[in-house]
């Protein structure tokens, strides 16, 4: 025991560093499947209390990489599945690109934890203020630079934990903010110990900020809009080498036709992303006219994804709605890309080339797009990881005279097959809902298709990598939260504040 309390206690860097990845671990398993909120607290407090040791910022920077390569490789390891099962790409640089992946995302703790160091010399004010502050901004700068990968941001553990109340307020990342200063005023608490007023002052500061989110949550930011729907999101379970292959035509028409025309009376019927593998311009007759006439008899709104052609050879990854009491098309056009899978980056075609990507090259939507007006609803579609960028989300709120009742997001996660990635962006998608005080339908080839309510809560969801369809009834909504107004600025202009006190503190020490 004594050899082993020597060997954690050790003051090497390499030893803090296997410490810090382990911690990364534990943090990574704090988001769903495992939902595990009060793990991440605990993991960023034993990040914050080893990085106080750091003699240097280079050092607690090394701690930083570390935790996050513990956490982006235990937590998005998913990505090796896309690239070399349905990418067709060699397994050792698949596995390759993986962790350079991980490596590159764990760069963000890394920057976050030296410049507090760098910076905020003084270990009071550096944990207290730079640590949270720094760590919130560099998770929002994942999320903007490079086109943006926020996937796993810290706010998003807290779906179902007590910091969801202050979703309505702050988003996701006002919520990591709150996290990180929980985990900080628990290192508090622990170092000051012998201090009763300051140690009580930190289970204070803990105690409001953990009441503080359930008394919000039971608040209603929104109220209901228009009549209930009866909704029906079809889940057709195709696997991605026949997406695309011979036949997937015939295939996809006969499996989400033959989904989506059983009985029962439905006023909303949603098909996920790119249910078809053609264009729309290049679908047969016969199933563009199965599709217009399932609307008109019915009387049932339809939304699927497909690509469109427009002019020739550019693509969009679109969703396009029909209404049997008002003619012609409507259709949103997807405007965040995915790198690599949906765009070329600058100087990577060669990469890209080595992967079987189908219609890998495309143009991005409109900024700010009409929600689709259906069903006496108006819905504001994304499509695949866009719900991961919640101030784009609300820009669908650009007309106060058409702002939306309804989200729906399309999804088609069969690149991942029944990975982690799939109920991890479930969580996301639950943060959009409370963010916004807006149900969120997702409609998806192999999960998680659901309904959440305006509140975040799963209301019915379908099993994974099954062939289903799920019916329900869901209410829209109206009224603003405080997020849909201001976004993340409330939540970047307290980081802010924060920075330029803890700046201020440590001069004076």
């Amino acid at each position: 025991m004594a050899r082993l309390s020597f060997t954690l206690g050790s003051d090497s860097l390499t030893a803090r560093a296997l410490q810090a990845a382990v911690l990364g671990v534990a943090h990574a398993l704090s988001f769903a499947p495992w939902n595990a909120w009060w793990l991440q607290l605990l993991a960023l407090a034993g990040l914050f209390a080893l990085t106080l040791r750091a003699a240097t910022a280079r050092s607690a920077a090394a701690l930083g990489f570390a935790f996050g390569v513990g956490w982006f490789v235990t937590g998005v390891s998913w990505v090796y599945i896309s690239l070399h099962v349905y990418g067709q790409m060699w397994a050792w640089l698949a596995g390759l690109a993986t962790a350079v992946f991980a490596g590159i995302l764990a760069l963000y703790p890394a920057l976050a934890l030296g410049l507090a160091h760098r910076f905020v010399p003084e270990p009071n004010a550096r944990l207290l203020l730079a640590l949270p502050a720094a760590w919130t901004a560099t998770e929002w700068l994942r999320a903007v630079l490079f086109t943006g990968f926020p996937w796993l941001a810290s706010g998003y553990a807290h779906a179902d934990g007590p910091l969801a109340g202050y979703a309505p307020l702050v988003g996701v990342y006002g919520i990591t903010l709150i996290a990180a200063v929980l985990a900080a005023a628990l290192v508090a608490a622990i170092r000051f110990r012998f201090s009763p007023r300051a140690a009580g002052a930190g289970a204070v500061l803990i105690g409001a900020l953990l009441l503080g989110g359930m008394q919000l949550s039971t608040i209603a930011w929104t109220q209901p809009f228009g009549k209930p729907l009866a909704v029906r999101l079809v889940q057709g379970n195709i696997a991605q080498d026949q997406k695309f292959g011979p036949q997937s035509l015939e295939l996809a028409h006969e499996t989400y036709f033959g989904l989506m025309s059983r009985p029962g009376n439905v006023d909303l019927v949603a098909l996920p992303e790119s249910v078809y593998p053609l264009p729309l311009g290049y679908l047969p007759n016969a199933v563009t006219r199965d599709l217009v006439e399932f609307v008109r008899s019915r009387k049932a709104a339809l939304v699927f994804g497909i690509f469109i052609e427009e002019p020739e050879r550019r693509f969009y990854n679109s969703a396009v709605g029909l209404a049997p009491d008002r003619p012609g098309a409507q259709r949103y056009s997807k405007r965040h890309l995915v790198p690599f899978g949906e765009f070329i980056p600058f100087g990577f075609r060669w990469f890209v080339d080595l992967m079987q990507m189908p219609i890998g090259d495309q143009e991005r939507g409109m900024r700010r797009q009409t929600p689709l007006d259906l069903a006496g609803q108006r819905i504001a579609v994304n499509i695949c990881y866009e719900d991961l960028f919640g101030a784009e989300i609300i820009e669908a709120w650009h007309d106060p005279q058409r702002t939306p009742t309804l989200l729906l997001n399309l999804s088609n996660l069969a690149w991942f097959d029944d990975s982690k990635a799939l109920p991890q962006h479930l969580q996301i998608s639950r943060l959009r809902a409370l963010e916004t005080g807006r149900p969120m339908l997702r409609a998806t080839n192999t999960g998680a298709t659901a309904i959440i309510g305006p509140r975040g809560e799963v209301m019915r969801q379908l099993a994974y990598n099954t062939v289903d369809v799920l019916d329900g009834e869901v209410q829209g909504y109206t009224g603003d939260t405080a997020f849909i107004r201001f976004g993340n600025l409330p939540a970047l202009g307290i980081v802010f504040l924060l920075l330029l006190a803890a700046r201020w503190f440590g001069r004076r020490q």
